[in-house]
């Protein structure tokens, strides 16, 4: 394994906010601090659970299943329909759209990094990537197909057969083992390297001085980093930025008693982030101008706003200067599909 491979791996870790004050933090020309780089390095492992070990066979199967349209009613759609490499794994449009013409209301995520998400979901209401494989499949919105037809039909095809005896020992098909091999096959999209993990690595011609002016609002002024920190941009917590309004109150709904929870969504990575147009839980913002011009304004003012969100008086060299550096988090290839787990 390359030094370069070894960059592009995530790891176990806990994507905690940064607190420190922007002066205390920045070296004499103004520029963050070699401290606060740090944070943002990448591990040199995945995480796996201990119910559901890393092996290749099963990583080998998970990607099988999640390119094949087999698993769709129609024998049209696969899990990769939504969740395209070449788009940054989303798709690109405002709301998911799968078996149902009509669509979703809320916008396909990410899987880069999804490894070191612990709740899954805009809303969180999946503890694990295994508990997230069966609803889309069973949805008539998505791929619209039951249980105990995918079962048989993968029971049917003679390369499924032997690709489970291979990954989990002679045995049934089952839906179980389904969720397995797709988890573990999820947890293995990570993000490529880019540029601006050379420059953390000590490459000071990697990123521009505008895109580093602009890691030093993104960790000050900006205040972006008290929710998108860590080597995934996201401390995977659930806010509500002051925006989302109508039925969907996102995490609110599991939990009706909260009131800080109301309308709050979850906090997505911002690795490849200048590829994944449209933005927000409900693509409702076309562009990263406009997401940062929804920040600078701060959000409504009710009860359940984060207490992070506020105006922000960023100039238009400010506002530059954050879409330079977020452009330098846009990876050279899509992803790193990896062999192993510490690969």
């Amino acid at each position: 394994m390359t030094r370069r491979t070894g960059l592009l791996i995530a790891a176990l870790l806990a994507c905690v906010p940064l607190n420190f004050s922007a002066a205390e933090e920045t070296d004499s020309s103004g520029l963050i601090s070699d401290k606060v780089k740090s944070d943002y390095q990448r591990p040199a492992k995945i995480p796996f659970p201990d119910s559901n070990p890393y092996t290749p066979a099963k990583a080998d199967l998970g990607r099988m299943l999640f390119f094949d349209p087999i698993l769709s009613g129609s024998r049209k759609i696969s899990c990769a329909s939504c969740h395209d490499p070449s788009k940054s794994w989303a798709d690109g449009l405002p709301q998911a759209v799968g078996e149902d013409p009509a669509g979703l209301k809320i916008r396909t995520p990410t899987l880069i990094d999804i490894a070191f998400v612990d709740i899954l979901g805009w809303d969180g209401k999946f503890p694990d990537l295994e508990s997230v494989a069966f609803k889309p499949l069973v949805s008539p919105q998505i791929m619209d197909i039951t249980e105990r037809e995918l079962v048989r039909r993968l029971r049917h095809a003679p390369r499924y057969v032997a690709a489970f005896n291979a990954a989990f020992g002679k045995g049934a098909i089952t839906r179980t083992r389904i969720e397995k091999a797709l988890g573990i096959y999820q947890r293995t999209i990570v993000a490529g390297e880019a540029p601006f993990d050379r420059w953390i690595a000590g490459d000071e011609t990697a990123i521009s001085t505008e895109a580093k002016r602009g890691f030093a609002l993104f960790n000050g002024k900006a205040h972006c980093s008290h929710c998108h920190s860590g080597p995934s941009f996201t401390d995977g917590s659930f806010q509500d930025i002051g925006t989302a309004t109508g039925a969907d109150i996102g995490r609110g709904r599991i939990f009706p008693k909260s009131e800080m929870l109301r309308y709050a969504f979850k906090t997505p990575t911002l690795r490849n982030v200048a590829k994944r147009a449209p933005y927000m839980h409900d693509g409702s913002i076309p562009t990263l101008e406009g997401v940062i011009e929804l920040y600078n304004r701060g959000g409504i003012d009710r009860p359940s706003r984060s207490p992070s969100i506020e105006p922000l008086s960023l100039t238009e060299a400010d506002k530059k200067a954050l879409i330079e550096f977020l452009q330098t988090l846009t990876a050279d290839s899509p992803s790193a599909r990896l062999s192993g787990p510490t690969q």
